[in-house]
């Protein structure tokens, strides 16, 4: 058996996938010559040269991919073998890990978290911030057990489940000044030949493709000229004047006084929440989050 060390494979790791030893060192917080000695101990102790130095370059030997191939995943289960024994040691002996949009952080999905930490203590709850499609493809991979994917699929995604939550209201992002800043409501046809600013399909597919199908239904194509992954970014771009917008009503909360957000006559112009799971049997904490989302969803929809 051969006698290396966690932190030199550590150590060759990040070079390894840095590709450079000052990158590496940064990434570590550690200085280079004791980098450089952790690589040529592990070296020494297989008898094999792991990369190849240049003053300009680094890469790896055939023996450097190998091995990083076959120990890439070892230091990540090592870090989930302690911080599972940490939260043993808490009393915390399963975990559940969700995604979610942060354009729908609102008073009730935080609500919802609080609500199911407090009835279920055992659980630790690890929350991620990440755009909708990032998150159907970490849930269909399992690196994520569900998310709070924002709007609900027209088509169903193959292998994973939608519950509905909660819905709000589309609402006209406008700058200050535009022609229509002082309406009460606006009609979607009246944005005909507008400028959009719009969530890109590539992050949010079924949240453009809603914006694009409620616009047709009003007789025209919006014409995009620029896209952000994120809300929020779209409605800072509102409020300097690249465009229009049609967001969610919980975004006009942080815009200020910077935008004019104006509701929509038209009676198709809201939003359905959905948090996606994948398909069949569901591991206890999934399933109990899942019952207390659609039991909290039930009681919300019924005081309001």
């Amino acid at each position: 058996m051969i006698d290396f060390s966690l932190r030199e494979l550590e150590c060759f790791i990040a070079v390894a996938e840095e590709l450079s030893f000052t990158r590496a060192a940064r990434r570590l917080r550690l200085s280079q010559p004791p980098l450089s000695r952790h690589i040529q101990s592990l070296e020494n102790k297989l008898g094999a040269t792991l990369l190849q130095r240049t003053p300009r370059s680094v890469s790896l030997t055939a023996a450097g991919r190998t091995l990083l191939a076959d120990t890439k995943g070892t230091l990540t289960q090592l870090q989930r073998a302690c911080d599972s024994a940490k939260r043993a040691a808490r009393g915390e002996t399963s975990r559940l890990s969700l995604g979610f949009v942060s354009a729908v952080l609102s008073p009730m999905l935080i609500s919802i978290f609080q609500n199911f930490r407090a009835k279920h203590c055992n659980v630790q709850l690890t929350l991620h911030d990440s755009p909708p499609l990032e998150q159907l493809r970490a849930i269909a991979e399992g690196r994520l057990d569900g998310g709070f994917v924002g709007t609900t699929p027209g088509n169903s995604e193959s292998g994973l489940v939608f519950v509905s939550w909660s819905k709000e209201p589309l609402l006209v992002f406008l700058p200050p000044g535009h022609r229509l800043a002082k309406s009460r409501k606006v009609n979607l046809a009246d944005l005909s030949g507008e400028s959009f600013v719009a969530v890109s399909a590539e992050s949010a597919p079924c949240f453009a493709a809603q914006i694009r199908g409620i616009c047709g239904d009003a007789g025209f194509r919006p014409k995009v000229v620029h896209e952000a992954i994120r809300g929020q970014a779209v409605a800072v771009m509102v409020a300097t004047g690249v465009g229009i917008a049609i967001l969610p009503a919980s975004l006009a909360r942080n815009a200020g006084e910077s935008l004019i957000a104006v509701p929509i006559a038209d009676k198709s112009a809201f939003v359905n929440y959905a948090f996606a799971h994948r398909a069949g049997k569901l591991d206890e904490p999934l399933l109990d989050f899942v019952a207390e989302l659609r039991r909290f969803s039930k009681t919300f929809q019924m005081k309001s």
